[in-house]
């Protein structure tokens, strides 16, 4: 009985390894923005931030992620399950938007990085229920429809 569970236990931690390996579990660790687009279905959003505004200043974590340690790998945690759950079932949007939750992490990213730029419009009682994204939809990320295919800087 013991010999099984030792067993057993040893079979699913390298199944485990072997999985962690062939998916390059450590790449989604770190910030290349091109590990988030290891899938298809991110190559307009990559192609636009490619060509926009922030590509010189931000990579996709600097503002899809919290800043602080802890809360930025649960964050990307919770987004990598999902995303692998997505994929698996076959239920990926037509359109990709952020969760909700997500939205709130941007938008402090983005008074973060630009907080001289917005503490003017705070003063000036300017409607702080909005995100800056709201009205400027295509910094981040360009306008739609550059380019289909990644890499097409030349």
């Amino acid at each position: 009985m013991k010999l099984a569970l030792i067993i057993t236990i040893s079979a699913l931690m390298l199944a485990a390894g072997v999985g962690l390996y062939v998916t390059d579990f450590t790449a989604y660790l770190g910030n290349n923005p091109t590990t988030c687009n290891n899938c298809h279905v991110m190559d307009a959003v990559y192609e636009g931030w490619f060509h926009g505004a922030h590509q010189s200043w931000a990579k996709c974590a600097d503002c899809h992620t919290p800043h602080a340690l802890v809360p930025k790998y649960i964050t990307k945690a919770i987004s990598g399950y999902h995303h692998v759950s997505v994929f698996a079932f076959g239920e990926i949007p037509d359109a990709i938007r952020a969760k909700h939750e997500s939205l709130g992490i941007v938008q402090e990213n983005c008074v973060r990085c630009h907080i001289d730029s917005v503490e003017s419009t705070f003063e000036l009682n300017h409607q702080s229920d909005r995100y800056c994204f709201d009205c400027h939809r295509y910094v981040s990320h360009g306008e739609r429809g550059i380019s289909l295919l990644p890499y097409q800087d030349q």
